[in-house]
């Protein structure tokens, strides 16, 4: 689906929300752009999200709604990610499938759209839920705060705002699902880049307890990322804008003139560590993330892995082999790592571990590149711009093996592959690897960087 308005003829839901009017096309509902939290506008800025009230009239739930990302952090981005104006960016898509469908309750998928916490689109095309719809589940997209209005340490202001719009959405979705068929009991939040690293950081939260009860974490990462960095960025961009780094300073700006400013400060620097991320040291990250996952969510089964090359592709077969047998690339240390270090805090978990890693390689980007996973898990391979992505004839049979991966997983199945513990040569799903299945199910995949960040891990 390419345009931003749902095709097909109008459909009613009538939910605790209020009267929703989405549309259907064949056996595909779709409901865009719905509310669940009051425009964070004029004094609702930088603070914490407020629930929607009950809609008065009936919702024109036909169009995808205002984004939190106004604009774009790079001219070209491997996903389509579409900016649409508007005060609304708190908002829910719903893809379920037909209501006279016999498998309902369905299970629900909630994702979360990447984009370094900085940009990112829940419009995406690629995000379109048709698929799973197909395969009896309801696919739920998410907008929320994005850079400095959901992420800056500002002292006037409580942390983690972004975090708290997904928590809201997550509560808006245990309310109202059920209306949509949907099954609240079997909630999988999931998503990608810096939706994954959401996934993790609301796993390790104590506030996630009951919201969600299976969690996906694709190409995500565990910050741990002090204050004094964001602080020192908040300065510059303060600076630039002429204002001081406070909530009444931004708040004269707005967002479309802050994330150009942050955009410029970008350009001028090569340093593109992220710094405007989840931070521990508030009621929803009390402890930081690597920590809190030792303790809470060991009642919630765990799927997270990442692909070969992520940001680190292009460079050939045999560098990109030395590299990975260092695990010292950007790949491995930002998100290799992070099922590693997930993996080991969940070792007393009663709920499983499983571990997946991406390896077919794009010929257009030259390898297993950050974000080529997406079209496959979400079996969307005729969605705009991934042959532009992946080539014109990328693998539909290895599309329809991860989606049906990841919707068994969502419908509550164990993952056919062993559960990882957090040692050496852990088991593990590779997707895609040249000269082998298309699913391969092996161990040792994350070894160079577990190598790295637990010497001892052989003992453990």
């Amino acid at each position: 689906m390419d345009s931003l308005d749902a095709p097909g003829e109008p459909v009613t839901v009538h939910a605790p929300a209020g009267t929703i009017i989405g549309r259907r096309s064949g056996r595909v509902r779709r409901f865009l752009g719905i509310p669940y939290a009051e425009a964070p506008v004029g004094a609702r800025r930088f603070a914490p999200p407020v629930p929607r009230g009950r809609f008065p009239e009936p919702f024109d739930a036909s169009r995808h709604g205002a984004t939190a990302q106004r604009v774009p952090l790079y001219a070209t981005t491997t996903i389509p990610e579409p900016s649409i104006p508007g005060d609304d960016v708190l908002t829910v898509g719903i893809v379920a499938p037909a209501a006279d469908d016999d498998r309902r309750p369905f299970p629900v998928l909630v994702w979360i759209h990447g984009g370094g916490f900085l940009a990112g689109s829940p419009a995406s095309p690629w995000y379109d839920g048709r698929a799973f719809t197909r395969d009896g589940v309801v696919c739920v997209t998410v907008g929320y705060r994005l850079g400095v209005d959901g992420f800056a340490p500002l002292d006037d202001v409580l942390p983690n705002l972004g975090l708290r719009d997904l928590l809201l959405a997550l509560d808006w979705v245990q309310e109202n699902i059920a209306a949509f068929g949907g099954d609240p009991d079997r909630v999988t939040i999931a998503g990608q880049s810096a939706g994954g690293a959401a996934v993790l950081a609301l796993l390790s939260s104590p506030s996630g307890s009951g919201r969600f009860h299976r969690a996906v974490s694709l190409s995500g990462a565990v910050f741990n990322v002090g204050t004094g960095a964001a602080r020192e960025l908040l300065e510059r961009l303060g600076h630039r804008l002429g204002v001081p780094p406070t909530r009444t300073g931004f708040g004269s700006r707005t967002v479309e003139q802050i994330q150009q400013a942050v955009l410029d400060l970008r350009s001028e620097r090569s340093d593109d560590a992220p710094v405007l991320v989840p931070c521990a040291g508030d009621d929803i990250l009390p402890v930081l993330i690597a920590d809190g996952l030792t303790v809470h969510g060991h009642d919630v089964p765990v799927l997270l892995g990442a692909t070969g090359d992520e940001f680190d592709s292009g460079a050939g077969p045999e560098a990109t082999a030395a590299a990975r047998a260092a695990g010292t690339r950007v790949t491995d240390t930002l998100f290799r790592s992070a099922c590693a270090r997930t993996a080991a805090a969940r070792r007393q978990a009663l709920a499983g571990t499983w571990l997946y890693s991406f390896e077919w390689p794009s010929p257009v980007l030259g390898g297993a590149a950050h974000c080529v996973d997406l079209p496959f898990f979400f079996d969307v391979l005729d969605a705009p711009g991934v042959a532009r992505a992946l080539g014109p004839n990328p693998p539909a049979e290895l599309a329809t093996l991860m989606h049906a991966d990841l919707t068994g997983f969502v419908r509550g199945q164990e993952p056919a592959w062993a559960r990882a513990t957090g040692v050496l040569g852990d088991p593990a799903r590779e997707y895609g690897r040249p000269g082998a299945a298309l699913a391969s199910d092996t161990t040792g995949v994350f070894d160079p960087v577990a190598r790295a960040m637990f010497p001892a891990a052989e003992t453990c």
